[in-house]
């Protein structure tokens, strides 16, 4: 059966970096060009990846240096949102476990990184589709915010 969901023009990946001790979340604040608000790993999906597993793992070695310790945790939720040229894009959510709480090294995309619990990473995020996601990641982890 066909979906009756419309095609999007662009595929997007997001990571929610975390460690289970806490657990405890890794956020990033882009800079005054880019409002500073907080946010997780993100980027589009490029034609040379083979598939949205590896668009978000090159996009943690570019945006932060880091690599997934246990592999990616799809959180199985996807939000549509008109893109920057007006056309629907989509994007995916991920949590992206870490051994411990690492130092990464930020790209031009952000200015400042802050590891956090759920509670103020759910205060700090700018949209509600990323506070959503964190909520879900905790649902998969087996806990609850602590808002």
């Amino acid at each position: 059966m066909a979906s009756s969901e419309p095609p999007v023009a662009q595929e997007c990946v997001e990571g929610y970096l975390f460690v289970r001790a806490g657990p405890r979340l890794l956020l990033f604040r882009r800079p005054p060009g880019r409002d500073r608000i907080w946010v997780p790993v993100s980027g589009k999906v490029d034609p040379g990846d083979r598939d949205l597993d590896s668009a978000l793992r090159r996009e943690l070695a570019e945006e932060t240096g880091l690599v997934a310790a246990h592999g990616l945790l799809p959180l199985d939720w996807h939000v549509r949102f008109d893109g920057p040229d007006g056309r629907p894009w989509r994007l995916h959510a991920y949590g992206v476990e870490l051994d411990r709480e690492e130092t990464p090294r930020l790209s031009a995309e952000h200015e400042a990184f802050a590891w956090v619990d759920p509670g103020e990473a759910i205060r700090r995020l700018h949209y509600e589709d990323n506070r959503e996601a964190v909520r879900r990641l905790l649902h998969v982890l087996g806990g609850s915010p602590k808002v």
